[in-house]
């Protein structure tokens, strides 16, 4: 059994075997911590809150992911432990997952950022941004290499830690932003500071993940 759940957890430590896949949703989680930062400290009718704005740049943002992916894979990743082609089943699985955490992503944001407008606890968009995230990533990549669930506590704890914080502290990020006519200061506050608590998280661990394969794994010609 033990050789069985080997085989199947395969595919996904080979697609993060260089830590690439956690530095691209670092990169990710940060582009739209960003985002949310010029478009709430923007005036209303700025460039930066129109909707067509908001699709050009996730699709610059998924275009940098897409092209850095390729180019680390092609140049580091495949000349040093091959190239591997899963079946379309053990592709479209995984890419099934993904996209329901999104979803899942995208309607706790909303509900949270709603409900805390009821309530002056950060508790409603911290938390169960946390709980989501550290489990998914507890399942998707906690399992495949032990240290990785230390990530996943740390996301959770630093996720526990927003949401008891101060009102006053997390509204201060959000401070005078013409946003806070539909959403609490601090509820705003507190879902640009997941997002950069996530997006720093994940690049740290995908950074020692990219360490650590370069360092155990040899250059094409290496003895």
């Amino acid at each position: 059994m033990d050789q069985v759940e080997s085989l199947l957890k395969r595919p996904m430590a080979y697609d993060n075997i260089d830590g690439v896949g956690e530095l691209s949703i670092g990169f990710m989680f940060l582009s739209f911590a960003l985002l949310g930062w010029l478009q709430v400290h923007t005036p209303e009718h700025s460039i930066w809150n129109r909707m067509y704005v908001l699709f050009i740049w996730v699709g610059l943002m998924i275009l940098v992911i897409t092209l850095g992916s390729k180019a680390i894979k092609k140049y580091v990743t495949y000349p040093r432990t091959g190239f591997v082609k899963y079946r379309t089943r053990d592709t479209i699985g995984p890419l099934i997952v993904v996209l329901i955490i999104a979803f899942g992503v995208s309607a706790l944001a909303a509900t949270g950022l709603f409900l805390a407008t009821r309530s002056r606890w950060n508790l409603m968009p911290a938390l169960p941004f946390g709980l989501l995230i550290a489990a998914s990533y507890a399942f998707g990549i906690g399992r495949t290499v032990r240290w990785k669930w230390a990530v996943a506590v740390s996301m959770l704890l630093g996720s526990m830690m927003i949401a008891v914080l101060p009102a006053r502290l997390t509204g201060i990020l959000a401070s005078g932003s013409w946003v806070t006519t539909m959403f609490r200061a601090e509820s705003i506050g507190a879902y640009l500071l997941c997002a950069m608590l996530y997006g720093v998280v994940f690049l740290i661990s995908g950074g020692v993940s990219f360490g650590l394969y370069l360092r155990h794994t040899q250059a094409p010609g290496g003895q």
